[in-house]
């Protein structure tokens, strides 16, 4: 089971998040933590302006934060019987959010592509990458709105254990989805074989070859994790990562992008390395990211 945690800034883009942490958590019968984060010394100024006699602006923003995450759980139109555990973090949000990750042991973070209150510090510019880099968790980047489960989901494959976590996680998460595997063929050194006029003949013969390699790996794995052949596509094409994801997610009609990465600072790894920075960027829907952790 597990517990997926999600943030709010009660603005529209992380309403998204919002509703979709709500849905997996009902779809799937997972517990749900949603917070709010007020940063030390946010209302000093103002507080200081308005004189000593004044109720404290962070109590009221705390009391403010705890009613309307009150009235979130309430919405049955959004909340589909599911009662989050709420709870207002105080300290910088970046840092709390990825402690109180750690301390639920939260099996899924789910956060909006922007937000426009403290979550602007963890859309998909530099600055996310200081929360990215404090945690190893999963995260699912939620970009559209919710309207239903996931139905296509595009699993991008390296053969790497971190995409093979990958594809266990979107099973998981999206148990009902049709799977596209897209490996992404390079062959090396054809730059250099180009440049030393090479038959392209010969570099053609090359990239079939991996084409057909790629192939029966993916043929492989989806018959070592028991992929019903129905609702399970094999991709292997030759091209540039990034371009081909994106193309892909058109040409499938896929909702849902699904990635790996590797290493114990996967999360770090998110924003800073090109293929995921680029499809995080530039996909229309939303964004799974898994490690080999």
């Amino acid at each position: 089971m597990k517990r997926l945690l999600t943030a709010t800034d009660f603005s529209a883009p992380s309403r998204h998040a919002v509703d979709r942490a709500y849905r997996l958590a009902a779809e799937r019968e997972w517990p749900l933590h949603l917070v709010h984060a007020i940063a030390p010394g946010m209302f000093d100024e103002l507080q200081s302006m308005l004189g000593g006699d004044t109720p404290s602006l962070n109590d009221a923003a705390i009391t403010d934060a705890r009613t309307r995450m009150a009235a979130l759980n309430g919405d049955p139109k959004h909340a589909r019987g599911v009662v989050a555990d709420c709870e207002v973090l105080q300290g910088k949000p970046i840092d709390s959010i990825a402690r109180h990750a750690d301390e639920i042991d939260a099996g899924l973070l789910v956060l909006g592509a922007r937000g426009e209150g403290f979550l602007r510090q963890l859309t998909l510019g530099s600055t996310a990458s200081r929360l990215l880099r404090k945690t190893r968790h999963p995260m699912l980047v939620v970009k559209q709105a919710p309207h239903e489960s996931y139905r296509r989901a595009l699993v991008t494959i390296d053969f790497s254990p971190a995409s093979v976590a990958a594809l266990h996680l979107v099973r998981q998460v999206a148990p009902d989805a049709a799977l596209i595997l897209l490996h992404a063929v390079e062959i090396p050194f054809e730059g250099k074989m180009q440049y030393a006029n090479v038959d392209p003949g010969i570099i053609q013969q090359y990239r079939i070859q991996a084409q057909l390699e790629g192939m029966r790996k993916l043929r492989d794995l989806a018959r070592r994790e028991a992929l019903p052949d129905a609702d399970t596509q094999l991709l292997a094409l030759h091209g540039d990562a990034p371009r081909l994801i994106l193309e892909q997610e058109q040409e499938q009609d896929c909702d849902l992008i699904v990635v790996g990465k590797r290493g114990v600072n996967m999360l770090e790894e998110l924003l800073l390395g090109s293929t995921t920075k680029h499809v995080l960027m530039e996909s229309q829907g939303d964004v799974l990211v898994s490690s080999d952790h």
